[in-house]
């Protein structure tokens, strides 16, 4: 069975950005996902059509078809107090590297990554963290069948799941779990 729309796809893959893994499969636990449904980038999707299990591919997706170009604007100085949890500042989490979830004026939830701590004000960058980023994919089809009624129902696609949901670093970009 090849690579198509509606298709449960399981794949093996390894990401190597600026000469480093960014992201791979675990041994024996492939990255399952229904093909064509917006989980994956769309050129990743494009470089795997048509194929069968057993079958490899490499490609490179430029920043503009992975995660975007970093956009400056979004890279903003946040003051200090905002960071303020029952009166003291959270200090825990202010270090540079550092993710902190975070929510806009309209209640958006996203991540932003501490870039500087300053006196009085925070440096966060809230671009994906691979924007900017050329992506080097090394990928394997392992399987790829019909999807069933329990597929729909959403699972953990990173084989990790466990009480209904997945291991804590599990659910990121290429993660289905509700």
């Amino acid at each position: 069975m090849k690579v198509e729309q509606n298709k449960m796809v399981g794949v093996d893959y390894k990401l190597t950005v600026d000469g480093q893994i960014a992201d791979q499969s675990r041994p024996g636990q492939p990255l399952e996902f229904i093909f064509g449904t917006g989980m994956l980038l769309p050129k990743f999707e494009e470089a795997i059509l048509g194929k069968e299990p057993g079958e490899s591919v490499a490609f490179t997706l430029a920043p503009k078809d992975g995660y975007g170009e970093v956009i400056a604007e979004a890279i903003v100085d946040l003051p200090k107090s905002i960071f303020m949890v029952d009166g003291k500042l959270a200090e825990d989490i202010l270090f540079e590297g550092s993710q902190v979830p975070m929510s806009d004026a309209q209640g958006n939830r996203m991540m932003g990554i501490v870039k500087e701590v300053g006196d009085e004000h925070v440096k966060m960058d809230f671009n994906h963290p691979m924007a900017g980023k050329t992506l080097n994919f090394e990928v394997e089809v392992v399987s790829v069948r019909d999807v069933t009624p329990e597929d729909l129902q959403g699972h953990c696609s990173c084989g990790d799941c466990h009480d209904g949901g997945c291991h804590e670093g599990c659910c990121d970009d290429h993660c289905n779990c509700h």
